[in-house]
C-alpha cells in the first residue's frame, strides 16, 4: 500500500475505533438486556411473544430507518455539505425530518391499529396456543411508536456522522438499552402487581428507551448548528434523491431482516421456545456485527461518499478493501470463537433463572450455525453502502433477492429434519451468497480492486482462526476440569480461553503480511498507553 493508502486506512480505523468503543458499550448493555429477559422469562411462551411483537416494528426500522434511510440520507447530505452552502444543507435535513414525521408517523398509527393481522401474518401458529396471539398483539401495539423514534434517531446519527461526529450518535443505542432495561424491569413489576403479564412492562420499556435514543443526540446537533424548523416539500430535489435511493435500498439493505420475517414465520411452527432460542443466538452474533461491521460501515460511508462525489475511484477502492480486511481480521476469529465456545458462552450468559440447560443446548446449536456467516454479515454492512455512494443500488436489490430465495428454499427443504437449526444455517448460507455476489459486482463496477489481497487475507485469517478456536475450546475444558463447574469457574475458564486465543491469534496474524493488523495493534497500544 502507498503512504496515502495507509493514511486513509488509519483514518477509517481511528473513526471505527471511536465508534467501536461506543457500540461495545451498547452491545454490553444489550447483552445485559437479554440476560434480564432470560432470567425473568426464559425461553418459551412470554419471550416468544415479545420477540415477534418487537420484530414487526424492528423489521420496518431496518427498512425505513437505520438501513435504507441512513445510507440514502448520508450519501445525499454529504454531497450537499461538499457542494452547497450550510443553509441548503440544513434545509435538506429539516425536510427529511418533516417527511419522516408525516410518513413514518402514519405507518406507525396504521401498524398500531392493525397489530392483530400483522401478528397472524408473521406467526400464524401462535393462535394455536391459548393467549399467545393476544399477548403478542398487545405488545406490538405498544412498541410500534419505536419505529418513528428510531427513524428520527437515524437521521440525527446520519447528520452527526457526516460532520465526523461519531461518539455521541454511537452511544445513542446505549441509552436505548439502559432505558429499556431500567424502565422495563420497573414496569414489569407494576404490571405483575396489577395481575397483568409482566412481559408487557418490557414492551413499555422499549418505547421509553427509544425516546432516550433520540434525546441524547439533540445537544450535539444543536452545537453543530442545526435548528429544527418544520419544512415539508416533497418536490424538493434533495428529498427526492433520498427517496429515490431509499426505494431500492429498502430491499437491498434489509435482506437479513426480510429473512428474519421468513424465519419467524417458520420458527413459530417449530417446538415452543424455538423463536426464543434463535433470538438469543442472533443477539449474541449481533455483538461482533455491531462492534465491527456497523462501526466500520459508519466510519467508511462518509469516506466513500466523498470519494464517489469527487469521482475518485482509486481512493474508493482502497477505502473499501481496507475496511473489509479490517472486518475480516475481527469477525472471522470472533466467528471461530463463537462456534467452538458456543455452549460455554450461552451457559455462562443465559443459564440462570428460568433459562434451562435444555435452552442452552438449543441456543448454542443456533449460535454456532449463525456464526458461520458472521464475516459476511459484517462485510455486507460495508459493501452495500458503497453501492449507494456510487448511485448503483440495483446490485444490492438483486443480491437481496438471491438471499431471500436461497434462504426460503433451504428452510423449506430442511426444516422438518433440522427444525430451528435449519433457520440458523440457511440464514448464514444465504448471507454468504449475497456477499460473494456483491463482491463480484463491485469488482466489475469500479474496474477492479485488490481482490487477490482480499482473498489471501481471508484464507490466512481463516486458517489461524480455526486453530485459535480449537485451542480455545481445549483450554476452556482443561481449566473447567481444574476449577470446577460453578459460575465463577465458568467465567474464569472462558476468560482464560479467550485471552489465550487472542494472544495466539494476533501473534500468528502479525507474521502473515496483513497490513491492517498494524492499525489494530497501534490502536490497542494507544488505548493501553503502551
Amino acid at each position: 500500500m502507498t503512504r496515502q493508502d495507509n493514511v486513509q486506512t488509519g483514518t477509517i480505523a481511528r473513526s471505527a475505533g471511536t465508534v467501536s468503543f461506543a457500540v461495545l458499550v451498547s452491545r454490553v448493555l444489550g447483552l445485559i438486556r437479554e440476560q434480564v429477559f432470560a432470567w425473568l422469562f426464559g425461553a418459551g411462551f412470554a419471550y416468544d411473544a415479545y420477540v415477534v411483537a418487537f420484530r414487526i416494528p424492528n423489521l420496518l426500522r431496518d427498512l425505513f430507518a437505520e438501513g435504507a434511510l441512513s445510507a440514502a440520507f448520508v450519501t445525499v447530505f454529504t454531497d450537499y455539505k461538499t457542494k452547497q452552502d450550510a443553509a441548503a444543507t440544513w434545509k435538506l435535513a429539516n425536510n427529511v425530518i418533516a417527511a419522516i414525521i408525516v410518513v413514518v408517523g402514519a405507518i406507525t398509527v396504521i401498524g398500531m391499529l392493525f397489530s392483530g393481522p400483522l401478528v397472524s401474518l408473521m406467526a400464524p401458529d401462535f393462535s394455536l396456543i391459548t393467549g399467545k396471539r393476544e399477548l403478542t398483539t398487545v405488545m406490538t401495539s405498544i412498541m410500534f411508536p419505536f419505529l418513528l423514534l428510531v427513524s428520527l434517531s437515524a437521521v440525527a446519527m446520519g447528520i452527526l456522522n457526516s460532520l465526523n461526529k461519531f461518539f455521541i450518535p454511537s452511544m445513542a443505542s446505549s441509552f436505548f438499552n439502559l432505558g429499556s432495561i431500567v424502565s422495563g424491569i420497573l414496569f414489569s413489576f407494576v404490571f405483575s402487581f396489577f395481575k397483568q403479564p409482566p412481559i408487557i412492562g418490557m414492551a413499555v420499556g422499549t418505547v421509553i428507551g427509544g425516546i432516550l435514543q433520540v434525546v441524547i443526540q439533540l445537544p450535539e446537533l444543536k452545537r453543530q448548528g442545526f435548528r429544527f424548523a418544520f419544512y415539508l416539500q416533497f418536490q424538493d430535489a434533495g428529498l427526492q434523491r433520498v427517496m429515490k435511493l431509499m426505494l431500492p435500498a429498502i430491499i437491498g439493505l434489509s435482506a437479513t431482516q426480510i429473512n428474519l420475517f421468513i424465519n419467524t414465520f417458520f420458527a413459530s411452527s417449530c417446538p415452543e421456545g424455538s423463536v426464543s432460542w434463535l433470538n438469543y443466538a442472533f443477539r449474541l452474533i449481533m455483538f461482533p456485527i455491531g462492534v465491527v461491521g456497523v462501526s466500520l460501515s459508519i466510519a467508511t460511508l462518509p469516506v466513500v461518499s466523498v470519494h464517489a462525489s469527487r469521482g475518485d475511484t482509486a481512493q474508493l477502492r482502497d477505502a473499501y478493501v481496507s475496511s473489509t480486511v479490517l472486518s475480516f481480521l475481527l469477525t472471522i476469529p470472533a466467528s471461530a470463537g463463537l462456534i467452538f465456545l458456543a455452549t460455554p458462552i450461552v451457559r455462562l450468559i443465559f443459564e440462570h433463572g428460568r433459562f434451562t440447560s435444555f435452552d442452552t443446548l438449543n441456543t448454542a446449536q443456533a449460535l454456532a450455525l449463525y456464526s458461520s456467516g458472521l464475516f459476511a454479515y459484517a462485510s455486507l454492512k460495508i459493501i452495500v453502502p458503497v453501492f449507494y455512494a456510487l448511485n448503483k443500488p440495483r446490485y444490492p436489490v438483486i443480491g437481496s433477492f438471491i438471499t431471500v430465495f436461497l434462504n426460503f428454499i433451504f428452510v423449506v427443504l430442511t426444516l422438518k429434519t433440522l427444525e430451528h437449526k435449519a433457520i440458523a444455517l440457511s440464514t448464514s448460507i444465504s448471507v454468504i451468497a449475497n456477499f460473494l455476489f456483491l463482491s463480484v459486482a463491485l469488482y466489475r463496477e469500479i474496474q477492479g480492486y485488490s481482490a487477490r489481497y482480499l482473498m489471501m487475507s481471508l484464507i490466512k485469517i481463516s486458517i489461524v482462526s480455526v486453530a485459535m478456536g480449537a485451542g480455545a475450546l481445549w483450554l476452556d475444558t482443561v481449566v473447567l476440569q481444574m476449577a470446577g463447574t460453578g459460575i465463577l469457574a465458568q467465567l474464569f475458564a472462558l476468560l482464560a480461553a479467550m485471552a489465550g486465543a487472542g494472544v495466539f491469534y494476533f501473534a500468528a496474524v502479525s507474521f502473515m503480511g496483513i497490513t491492517e493488523i498494524n492499525y489494530l495493534v497501534s490502536r490497542m497500544r494507544s488505548r493501553l498507553n503502551i
